[in-house]
């Protein structure tokens, strides 16, 4: 036989009354069923908890130390149970969120902040992914949310546009057109560009080679990366120039000048993705922050 619950309920309320009488009708329960209950539990556990006499009862060494753990095990599931219904609501809990770096940099700060101001309870797990990446571990349950830079999704995938950015030439310190010289992306055409890969972000690199083509050329690629602190370490050294999101050029501290292209149609939208039908409650709370 095993220790349950009722065993410690009896524990408990003889250990506080000291009186097998007073503790049965606080359990409504017979004197001498409640004496079996803790006669049996004493055989379970192997050692004596109370001292037994006509006039008295007393609780052992063993029995001092079981009360304080039962006190503890009791408050422990008042917790608990409190937990679980604020789980249950959505109060507390973890949203893993999937990111694209760009999205550091805009939309996801602001969004903790309200997810920490609004529920205290909910904890976040950040990684940054592709695109790719975050849509296949949507659909597999891994993630609870992304944010994305896709035309569209699959179902039963929902997104929302979250944030629309210009993009931004990005040229090296001394290069020719980074003092009031620059017009449009045309005067670049001999330039070696550096991208981010098709692979990370396929709208990116389509947007950025449409920029290109409205100016009658198709850049030169040199390199690729998926990071953009590779790619502005590349433009710092002179190996080409870029063309980023404007919202990038936050948080860096490098040699390099960046050129907002204004009044060109491209733009790029900022998508937070999640999968219909998400069971984590914690979800459909921050959903409404976004």
């Amino acid at each position: 036989m095993t220790i349950e619950l009722r065993h410690l309920e009896y524990f408990r309320a003889v250990a506080e009354e000291l009186n097998f009488g007073r503790a049965a009708e606080r359990l409504f329960i017979s004197q001498p069923g409640l004496s079996r209950q803790i006669k049996q539990m004493e055989e379970i556990l192997g050692v004596q908890l109370f001292e037994r006499t006509k006039r008295r009862v007393e609780l052992t060494a063993a029995g001092h130390f079981l009360r304080s753990e039962v006190d503890y095990i009791f408050n422990h599931l008042e917790l608990t149970k409190t937990q679980l219904k604020e789980i249950a609501k959505g109060n507390v809990g973890e949203l893993r969120i999937g990111f694209l770096g760009s999205a550091a940099h805009t939309v996801l700060p602001d969004f903790l902040v309200k997810i920490s101001r609004e529920f205290p309870g909910i904890q976040s797990s950040l990684e940054e992914l592709s695109n790719a990446m975050q849509v296949e571990m949507l659909e597999k349950d891994r993630l609870d949310l992304g944010f994305v830079r896709l035309a569209r999704v699959p179902n039963p995938l929902q997104m929302q546009v979250v944030h629309i950015d210009t993009f931004s030439v990005v040229l090296p310190m001394g290069h020719p057109l980074s003092n009031g010289g620059f017009k449009n992306v045309g005067q670049l055409k001999e330039e070696d560009f550096i991208l981010f890969s098709h692979d990370y972000s396929s709208i990116y690199f389509d947007k950025i080679m449409s920029i290109c083509e409205d100016q009658g050329f198709s850049p030169r690629i040199t390199h690729k990366s998926v990071h953009a602190l590779t790619i502005f370490k590349l433009v710092e050294a002179g190996l080409g120039v870029a063309i980023v999101p404007t919202s990038l050029k936050e948080g860096y501290d490098l040699k390099v000048n960046f050129i907002e292209l204004k009044n060109i149609k491209q733009k790029t939208e900022l998508f937070a993705v999640w999968k219909k039908g998400n069971r984590n409650p914690a979800l459909s709370k921050v959903l409404g922050l976004l």
